[in-house]
């Protein structure tokens, strides 16, 4: 199917009126070797900021500097307490059944000050006898090398991202831990959701470095017009040189695959209306193909030049040279579906999250909402959307192998065990969505593996410890970790020891 042809057909797919499956899920409906884990990332489980030989990371102080930026006033420094726990966590997971875990090493904890302070003995060893410990019991480590967080010496040094030497430090960086690690970690991802981070940080200033300016919102510092595409820009080319770094001097001796996660909302447009139906395909490309698009073709997307002229910046001969290293796989994170308006036919908000597309996003259409809401503002219960992107992806990027690298279910804290652990809702989301992938699998689509977000509940960035995402609950004063129902029905499910409709799936629309 031609790319145009493709996109019209997901486009004008009604997403709200689709039944979901009411149908048996089991694990035979997905291909052999698949991978199925859960994931967590290091600055939202490990704790223990400052043991050992850490540095200090961009997170580290923002939590603590900027206390009123996350919903609860509270930080990751104990978090999980996951590197002091990290044997009983892997003993978990066994029990869960999983074969992979997706988890993420910490910059600071490997390189306290970036390439001027030299290696951190602790912290390799730390990862070492983590990665030792999952193979031991049969678990394949799948490694983010940046999930949000880095050295904060790097953040006053560069401006985080802003500044071109960042590529040099993370290429140090990555090679550091190829050499270390690589000789059993066999699937690396360069960085988890940069498409998501760089908007929050340099447009919306909820992240650190916290810059942003209005109409987006109103930091001490920033340019919202410009520097999350500079920054874009940066991490792009940091990617690319991690990657050829790889694959020229480790990927034939380790028999690893590298690739890159990437956030992906479904966007349905809201009405049939042209201008609608443009402005979801615009969404589309300030969200995936923002990314994508340089590391497969080679350019950034026609769209975002033609709306950004000169404040996307342009790639020089030797960046697209570099660019030309492909990725193994594409990492898809995934949790919701929703409507896109458009937003230069008629004036509406522009300081959120879709704003740069001039699209505003709403999870309502006549009164009726996209799917079930969830904890999370925007996100929403609808499992059809997982088919989508997964389809969408695997036509614009010629079947490439994918990975859902991560989608769950949040619920508001209320601090109630039982409550927490009777999560029904996560039951049905999980197995809708799985049974989505499993659909988009029979199609054709190459997706090899699933992870669970999260193993555990854990600190939710901005949103701190107000939202639980975990199949496992945690209790944050005893560190106690409790299966909820979703734990218990992921082991059935990757086990075969249950019945797969033991759970009743509702879903309310409305």
């Amino acid at each position: 199917m031609g790319a145009a042809t493709g996109v019209a057909a997901v486009l004008l797919a009604s997403l709200a009126i689709l039944a979901p499956s009411a149908r048996g899920l089991n694990r035979g409906e997905f291909p052999t070797g698949f991978l199925f884990g859960a994931a967590t990332s290091a600055y939202q489980v490990e704790g223990a900021y400052l043991e050992d030989g850490k540095g200090l990371s961009n997170w580290d102080v923002f939590t603590h500097t900027h206390s009123g930026d996350i919903d609860d006033g509270r930080n990751g420094d104990v978090a999980d307490d996951h590197y002091h726990r990290y044997m009983e966590d892997v003993e978990i997971m066994h029990n869960l059944g999983v074969n992979s875990y997706r988890f993420s090493i910490s910059w600071a904890r490997i390189l306290p000050r970036g390439k001027l302070g030299g290696i951190n003995s602790a912290g390799i060893a730390f990862y070492d006898h983590l990665i030792d410990a999952l193979l031991q019991k049969g678990i394949e480590p799948f490694v983010t090398l940046h999930h949000f967080d880095l050295p904060y010496e790097l953040e006053t040094r560069y401006g985080s991202w802003l500044g071109a030497g960042i590529r040099e430090e993370f290429d140090h960086y990555a090679d550091v831990c190829f050499q270390a690690f690589g000789d059993r970690v066999k699937f690396w991802t360069t960085f988890n959701e940069p498409n998501l981070f760089t908007k929050f940080a340099y447009m919306l200033g909820a992240y650190p470095p916290k810059r942003c300016s209005p109409p987006f919102g109103n930091c001490h510092s920033g340019n919202s017009q410009q520097e999350p595409y500079i920054a874009a820009h940066n991490i792009l080319m940091s990617h690319a040189a991690a990657v050829d770094n790889y694959k020229k001097n480790y990927q034939a001796k380790q028999g690893g695959l590298i690739g890159i996660v990437i956030s992906m909302k479904f966007y349905e447009p809201l009405t049939n209306s042209t201008e609608d139906i443009v402005a979801a395909q615009r969404a589309l490309s300030f969200e995936i193909h923002w990314f994508l698009d340089p590391i497969f073709f080679g350019e950034y997307p026609k769209e975002m030049r033609e709306m950004l002229s000169s404040n996307l910046p342009e790639f020089t001969p030797a960046e697209k040279m570099l660019l030309q290293n492909r990725v193994d796989f594409i990492g898809v994170n995934h949790y919701t579906a929703i409507y896109a308006k458009d937003c230069i036919s008629s004036p509406c908000e522009l300081n959120t999250y879709e704003g740069n597309a001039l699209v505003f996003a709403t999870g309502e259409k006549d009164g009726v909402r996209i799917g079930k809401p969830t904890a999370l503002g925007g996100f929403y219960d609808v499992p059809e959307g997982m088919e989508q992107v997964i389809k969408y992806v695997n036509q614009r990027y010629e079947n490439v192998t994918i990975y859902v690298t991560e989608n769950g279910y949040s619920e508001y804290n209320n601090n109630n065990m039982e409550d927490m652990t009777n999560d029904t809702g996560r039951v049905n989301y999980l197995e809708g969505y799985l049974s989505c992938i499993s659909s988009a699998i029979r199609g054709g689509a190459k997706v090899r593996g699933y992870f669970v977000w999260s193993l555990m509940d854990n600190f939710e960035w901005r949103f701190g410890f107000t939202v639980r995402f975990g199949l496992y609950h945690v209790d944050f004063v005893t560190q106690q970790r409790t299966p909820k129902k979703s734990a218990k029905w992921y082991r059935d499910f990757l086990t075969g020891s249950g019945p797969m409709g033991e759970v009743q799936t509702l879903r309310a629309y409305s």
